[in-house]
């Protein structure tokens, strides 16, 4: 049997499930890679996710850990839906696994393009002052 997960912002479900789109012009911030990537994550420790851009989404750990997810191909549509699901059969999630970016459709939320995950980098941000 398969779990799926679906990601979704939470303004999304406050505001009924519809879907709506935050337009952000910030530049990301600054951070660094903290050692070694890693091939998985385990599903039942992500807190949050945040798309950052079509390349890259970051995994907010149980505990204040972030990874950083860079997609080896650029996934088109994600960052504008800011959300998409998942299935895997075991606990983690890992760089074999594609995400699949999440659009509505006649009020139904369908899957669009499939993407591939990179590797896990844990990231922290740079202090700017």
């Amino acid at each position: 049997m398969r779990k799926m997960l679906l990601i979704i912002p939470a303004v999304a479900l406050l505001s009924g499930g519809g879907a709506v789109a935050l337009s952000s012009k910030k530049a990301p911030e600054p951070v660094r890679a903290v050692g070694e990537p890693k091939s998985c994550v385990t599903i039942s420790q992500i807190r949050s996710t945040k798309v950052v851009d079509n390349n890259n989404i970051d995994f907010r750990m149980i505990g204040g850990k972030t990874y950083r997810n860079e997609l080896p191909q650029s996934c088109p549509g994600l960052k504008f839906e800011d959300r998409f699901s998942y299935r895997t059969s075991i606990n983690q999630l890992c760089s074999v696994d594609i995400v699949r970016v999440l659009h509505t459709q006649g009020g139904q939320l369908t899957e669009g393009a499939g993407c591939g995950l990179g590797t896990f980098q844990q990231i922290e941000k740079i202090s700017t002052k």
